[in-house]
C-alpha cells in the first residue's frame, strides 16, 4: 500500500512539469511570400521584388534582400502587385440581409438571431473583396455587431477584423431611431437601446455600450436619409449632448464617429471633439475649415449614392436624398484640395457589400490621386481606429493583413475590384 501511495504522490508531483511539455507551443510557422510589386503606403511608394517573410500572424521582415529559410513555406506572387489588407471605416455587415433593408421596416418581420445570421455571408464577401478590417457604424438590432465580431474573433466564421459600437446614441425619434410607426405600436427594445435625452441619458448610453463591449461609439447629429419621418436638414443633438457624448467615451479610451448631414450638425460635431464625420454631405467652408484645425476625418460615402437612386426605396427617402448625392462628391473635392483628413467609408449595407471596391474609383474621379484614394483605406484608416501599430502598412510586427491584384492599381485604380489573393492574420482566404 505505501509502494501505490508513493508511486501516486510521484505521479502527481511530475504532472505539473508533464504539462508544461504539453502546452509550450509549437514554432509559429513561417512563410514567405514573394512579391511582384508592393504598395508601400508608408511612403506612397511602389517597389519591385520584395520578400515579405511571416512568423505566425505577424510580418517579421520585409525587403529586397530578405532571405527565406529552410523549410518555409513559399507564396509565389510575383506576378502580382501586392498592398496591405483594406479597411473600410463605415459598414453596417451585421443588419443581415441587404435585400431586405431598402425599408427599416423589415427589420421587423425577422428575430433579432434571423438577423445576425443572415449577416454572416456578408462578412465572408466583405473579407473576400479584401477589407481586412472595418469599423462597423452601428445596426438597428443592438448589440448584434458585437455577437457578429466576437463569432469571428473565436473562428466560428470568416470575416474581417471588426470594431463595433454596439448601437446608435440618437434622439426619442431621431435618425437612428424606428420611426414611422403608429404610436401605439410597442418597440423591441433593441431597437430603442441607444435612444437618449439630455447630456447626463447620453453619458449613461456610452456607460453602457462600453459594459456591453463596444469598441467605439456612434452618435447622430442630424437627421438621416434612410430614416422614415426624417429630415437630414435637421438638427438633432445639442451642441452640449455631443460634448457630453465625446468626454463620456474619452473617460473609457473610446472615440466617436459622428453621423451628420447638414452644415451646423457638422460643426457642432467637431467641435465636441468626434473623432471624424459620416457622410458630411452639406459641409460647408467654415466646417471644412474647422475639419482641418482639430485634425477631424472626414469619412463621406461618395458611391452609394448610385445605389440609393437605383434601388426601389421609400418614396420620403428618395426625397430626402435629392441633390444630396451631388452635392457630397462636390464638397469631398472642396475637402481634399483644403487638405482635411480623409478615410474610406462607404456605409455598405446600402448598397450590396460586394459593392464596396467601387467607391475608389469615384473617390479618384472626384479628386484623389489612386495612391492617396488607396492610403485613405489603410493607413489613414488604421490611424483613425487607433491601431496603427496593428495593421495599415505592411511594416515588421503588424498583423499579416496582406491582399493582392493582377494589375497595377496605381496606373487603374479598378483593379482593386478584382482582388485575387487575401490573407488576414497569416491566414489565406481568398488564393
Amino acid at each position: 500500500m505505501k509502494f501505490v501511495f508513493a508511486t501516486f504522490v510521484a505521479a502527481v508531483a511530475l504532472c505539473p512539469a508533464a504539462a508544461r511539455g504539453q502546452m509550450a507551443a509549437a514554432p509559429a510557422a513561417v512563410t514567405a511570400i514573394k512579391a511582384g510589386h508592393l504598395i508601400d503606403v508608408e511612403n506612397g511608394q511602389v517597389l519591385g521584388k520584395q520578400i515579405i517573410l511571416l512568423r505566425g500572424k505577424k510580418i517579421e521582415a520585409i525587403g529586397g534582400d530578405v532571405k527565406i529559410p529552410a523549410g518555409a513555406k513559399v507564396l509565389d506572387l510575383s506576378s502580382k502587385t501586392v498592398l496591405p489588407g483594406l479597411i473600410d471605416c463605415h459598414t453596417h455587415l451585421a443588419d443581415g440581409d441587404q435585400k431586405q433593408n431598402a425599408d427599416p421596416f423589415n427589420q421587423l418581420r425577422r428575430s433579432a438571431s434571423q438577423v445576425v445570421l443572415e449577416s454572416v455571408p456578408n462578412a465572408r464577401v466583405t473579407l473576400e473583396s479584401g477589407f481586412t478590417t472595418v469599423r462597423d457604424a452601428g445596426v438597428y438590432r443592438a448589440l448584434n455587431d458585437i455577437a457578429l465580431r466576437d463569432a469571428i474573433n473565436k473562428g466560428y466564421i470568416v470575416g474581417p477584423r471588426m470594431f463595433v459600437a454596439g448601437a446608435y446614441i440618437t434622439i426619442s425619434g431621431g435618425a437612428g431611431a424606428m420611426t414611422g410607426q403608429a404610436p401605439d405600436i410597442a418597440i423591441p427594445w433593441d431597437l430603442r437601446y441607444g435612444e437618449a435625452n439630455g447630456p447626463w441619458e447620453v453619458r449613461q448610453k456610452v456607460r453602457q455600450l462600453v459594459h456591453d463591449g463596444a469598441d467605439h461609439i456612434k452618435m447622430l447629429s442630424t437627421g438621416a436619409v434612410l430614416t422614415h419621418d426624417s429630415n437630414p436638414n435637421s438638427l438633432e443633438f445639442t451642441p452640449e449632448e455631443l460634448q457630453a457624448g465625446v468626454s463620456e467615451a474619452k473617460n473609457f479610451g473610446l472615440r466617436v464617429m459622428v453621423h451628420a448631414h447638414a452644415a451646423e450638425g457638422i460643426k457642432n460635431a467637431i467641435r465636441a471633439g468626434a473623432a471624424s464625420i459620416e457622410h458630411a454631405e452639406l459641409i460647408d467652408d467654415e466646417g471644412i475649415a474647422l475639419a482641418k484645425e482639430h485634425g477631424t476625418y472626414l469619412d463621406m460615402d461618395i458611391y452609394d449614392e448610385d445605389c440609393i437612386q437605383a434601388e426601389s426605396r421609400p418614396a420620403d427617402f428618395l426625397e430626402h436624398d435629392q441633390g444630396l448625392g451631388e452635392l457630397q462628391r462636390r464638397n469631398f473635392t472642396k475637402a481634399l484640395q483644403a487638405g482635411v483628413k480623409m478615410v474610406f467609408g462607404t456605409d455598405s449595407g446600402v448598397c450590396p457589400y460586394q459593392y464596396s471596391v467601387r467607391q475608389f474609383a469615384y473617390m479618384v474621379k472626384y479628386g484623389m490621386t489612386p495612391m492617396q484614394a488607396i492610403q485613405s483605406a489603410t493607413i489613414n484608416a488604421a490611424m483613425l481606429i487607433g491601431k496603427l501599430e496593428q495593421f495599415g502598412s505592411l511594416s515588421a510586427g503588424k498583423f499579416a493583413d496582406i491582399i493582392a491584384v493582377d494589375g497595377d492599381p496605381i496606373a487603374d485604380i479598378r483593379q482593386l475590384e478584382h482582388v485575387t489573393f487575401v490573407m488576414k492574420e497569416g491566414v489565406v482566404y481568398k488564393q
